[in-house]
């Protein structure tokens, strides 16, 4: 009988989310109670019931600027690509980048797979807006989310996009129903804000906000995952294009729950230049590398709280790999890592399996050649609470593990594991070279209780 009340307890759905949406008390504290907001832009979070099953929650976001904004975006390398997906691209690709004015999103339903038809509906979402932005060209840009092969009930989205429309806020209660109207599985609304100057304009406050969503089907490139950023500093959309790239090769591209990369990921950014200021046009200049590293450290915490998220996760882990002669192979190895399910049940059953670790490490396909050699190659976790950090190899030789100090250690909510390399390159072996971070989370039985009645 003991054992039998240890199995339904471990049935019990502690970290996905309750049917009445409520925010689990573990995961309040990433609930931002306030927020600064780009200059110009204004958001709603409408119930549609897009699912039969919603009958009161926000399933329909809107994102809209008063003035014309350039765009970018990056969007799922899945060869079934949702009509959203398709619609969003060739907007953006036929207007250069230039002249967007809206999002619109729904949940409920991916509209993935969907033929024709799907690509009709979607079209006609974008356009619903953009007649009520008084607009005649294609500027509203299309996401959807939630259950891949089913159409839209489309007549019922659009009925609601007026309501939407006419909802538009600048509010941080606004901000905050928006990121609630995104979600799926999710079981916090993913949502920040911050405000930067540019060495051109010192005296001058610019705003950046960002909203994902992403719990499941999640890892690179990208995952079930949606972005949205918005921000009144003047940046063309040649320069966005390539600061949203590079900026989500180390953030959206940098996370994994599961390993799975779904139909409709996209991740975009709208700038209005609604603050002033002379525009980011060229990479050379210096607004152009200090708003890069704004973006890239935003959208990094920004798709951190989707690995805090995971579907059943009890655990947000770093890996950091280090002292490798290449970025990419850094990166490789660190994925890899953070999507082996014997590394994540590990961490997940609070066992410092490193052998699983260093499997994983050892079968990393596409690493440079002399990237990974067992003689200099450790492995170690850090605590987060400051304490030393806990050798399991050193230079290929395992450690005289206290494995009481490590079930302590993965106690912890969060973790870190570093892997270094020992080396940066053929002549540079001990002198270091590049490091990659990627941020994963660990498999509970919760995750397989989650997919297995997704849709039911």
């Amino acid at each position: 009988m003991a054992a039998f009340a240890r199995t339904l307890k471990s049935q019990v759905r502690y970290y996905s989310a309750p049917a009445d949406m409520a925010i689990p008390a573990s995961k309040q504290k990433f609930i931002p109670t306030s927020g600064t907001y780009p200059k110009g832009f204004s958001v709603s979070g409408t119930h549609v019931g897009v699912k039969t099953s919603n009958t009161k929650f926000p399933d329909l976001a809107l994102i809209s600027s008063e003035t014309p904004c350039s765009a970018a975006a990056v969007f799922t390398t899945n060869k079934f690509q949702a009509a959203p997906v398709q619609v969003s691209r060739d907007i953006i690709q036929s207007r250069q980048g230039q002249g967007i004015r809206s999002v619109v999103i729904n949940t409920g339903s991916a509209n993935a797979v969907t033929g024709k038809g799907g690509l009709e509906d979607a079209t006609s979402m974008g356009k619903k807006v953009d007649e009520l932005n008084g607009l005649n060209e294609p500027s509203t840009l299309v996401m959807s989310t939630g259950v891949i092969g089913q159409r839209l009930p489309i007549s019922k989205i659009l009925a609601k996009i007026p309501t939407a429309h006419s909802n538009l806020s600048s509010t941080h209660d606004a901000w905050l129903t928006t990121a609630r109207a995104i979600l799926t599985t999710d079981t916090f609304p993913k949502l920040l804000s911050r405000t930067f100057s540019l060495p051109s304009s010192p005296g001058r406050t610019y705003s950046l906000a960002g909203m994902t969503k992403g719990a499941g089907m999640i890892h690179p490139n990208m995952a079930t995952l949606l972005g949205i950023l918005c921000t009144d500093a003047p940046i063309e959309a040649s320069a966005l294009q390539s600061l949203l790239k590079h900026s989500v090769s180390r953030s959206f591209n940098c996370v994994s729950i599961d390993g799975d990369t779904s139909t409709n990921d996209t991740v975009t950014i709208l700038a209005n230049g609604a603050a002033g200021g002379a525009p980011i046009s060229s990479s050379s200049s210096n607004d152009y590398a200090a708003m890069q590293d704004i973006l890239t450290s935003f959208m990094q915490s920004l798709s951190q709280l989707v690995v805090r998220d995971g579907e059943g996760a009890t655990k947000f882990v770093t890996v950091r790999v280090q002292n490798s002669p290449d970025y990419e192979s850094a990166k490789l190895i660190a994925s890899t890592i953070a999507r082996s399910p014997l590394v994540k049940t590990a961490l997940y059953g609070r066992d410092a399996n490193w052998g699983r670790i260093l499997c994983a490490i050892g079968y990393t396909q596409g690493v440079k050649d002399g990237t990974v050699v067992p003689e200099r190659t450790s492995v170690s976790f850090q605590p987060v609470d400051g304490s030393p950090i806990l050798k399991l190899l050193v230079n290929g030789e395992p450690e005289q593990v206290d494995e009481q100090r490590a079930s302590a250690i993965l106690q912890n909510e969060d973790l870190e594991i570093v892997v270094d390399l020992g080396g940066g390159g053929e002549g540079q072996q001990g002198l270091g070279g590049e490091e990659a971070v990627y941020w994963f989370c660990d498999f509970s039985h919760e995750y397989v209780t989650i997919n297995g009645d997704y849709r039911t």
